[in-house]
């Protein structure tokens, strides 16, 4: 490795990328699978924000993953994954995780932006919805965060973090109303990746995206954690688990830029999955939108011949936002490409079209 001038190694080139995270925590499961593809030194800290790293920022926001950048005076704590990984590939070339092509990277941007949006709905809600699950996830929780707690004291502490949990799952959308949704939602994306995988290895090609890597955290908890989403993954597909647990390091993959599939390819590949996402995510971010630009405290719609009804989710209208803010900064032939591919699949309503 390098040093300066002076012969002393720079704090960001000695020194592992920290990051605080929970196993849990399908964004930290995120992060470090990308980590590791990208081999960026890291070291994570297992744990929450009430026992964090010692002389490390707290963020603005104390959410999981945190990142700790180093910085000329100290660290900056940074939050949420997708601005993360942005700023990844800007400080460590190499090894991207954002396709060459305009027009498949504004599609990354749209594949990532469900799987951490709306497959953390059906997370949340398989993690809480049914006993079986509630029975495993509580004491799974606790022991993630302290394994030599004893038995007793988990047991406790299992039942109160599950309370706390399952009075907070209507926020994330998920209730008796919309239960059958979710549930058939997942149903059918675990059947939609299975088709991915099977043709080219990876959602945008022959190797990984951020949104990969985005589908792989929600799924490390979805496809192997909990027992009934988990049963309904292996019902599906065998092949969506069993690449669950290759994606979880990649490190030993050598991308090629050629690895990275054509738009002209993924036109037929990808409508299956962009069919799903407009099936269901798009009208929520619209319906969503709309209830907060009007200021109610509650979405109500239909999506999938169903109704959808839950609070009203601030930062998914910032999302849209980012996701026509990146369709905005498209040329105008690569607009007309990607609206070509989103044509009759439902995500067209998300940009003014159709």
């Amino acid at each position: 490795m390098m040093s300066d001038g002076g012969g002393n190694m720079s704090k960001a080139a000695s020194a592992p990328l920290a990051l605080l995270g929970a196993a849990g925590s399908p964004y930290t499961r995120k992060m470090l699978a990308l980590l590791r593809f990208r081999r960026i030194p890291h070291a994570i800290h297992w744990g929450s924000h009430r026992n964090p790293p010692p002389d490390l920022p707290e963020p603005k926001v104390k959410l999981l993953p945190t990142v700790y950048f180093p910085t000329a005076d100290g660290f900056e704590a940074v939050t949420d994954s997708t601005p993360i990984i942005r700023r990844l590939e800007r400080e460590h070339a190499g090894r991207s995780v954002i396709p060459d092509d305009p027009v498949v990277a504004f599609l990354n941007d749209l594949i990532e932006d469900y799987a951490d949006e709306w497959l953390t709905k059906a997370m949340f809600h398989f993690r809480w919805a049914h006993a079986a699950d509630i029975e495993n996830a509580g004491p799974m929780l606790i022991y993630w965060h302290d394994p030599t707690l004893p038995s007793a004291m988990a047991e406790v502490a299992a039942r109160e973090i599950s309370r706390r949990q399952i009075d907070r799952l209507y926020v994330v959308g998920s209730n008796p109303t919309t239960a059958a949704t979710i549930e058939a939602s997942y149903a059918r994306f675990v059947e939609v990746l299975d088709g991915l995988i099977e043709r080219q290895g990876y959602v945008l090609g022959a190797r990984p995206s951020a949104a990969d890597f985005a589908i792989q955290g929600q799924l490390s908890q979805l496809a192997i954690i909990e027992p009934t989403s988990a049963a309904i993954t292996v019902q599906r597909s065998r092949r969506v688990r069993a690449w669950l647990d290759r994606v979880e390091d990649l490190s030993g993959l050598e991308p090629d830029a050629t690895h990275w599939a054509s738009r002209a390819d993924l036109t037929a590949t990808l409508r299956p999955l962009l069919a799903e996402i407009g099936r269901v995510y798009a009208p929520f971010l619209l319906a969503n939108a709309k209830a907060a630009m009007s200021g109610a405290e509650a979405v109500e719609a239909v999506i999938d011949g169903r109704p959808w009804a839950q609070p009203t989710f601030p930062y998914q209208a910032k999302c849209l936002m980012a996701l026509r803010q990146a369709y905005g900064a498209l040329s105008e032939a690569d607009r007309a490409a990607a609206d070509a591919m989103l044509a009759g699949t439902g995500c067209e309503a998300l940009f003014g079209a159709g």
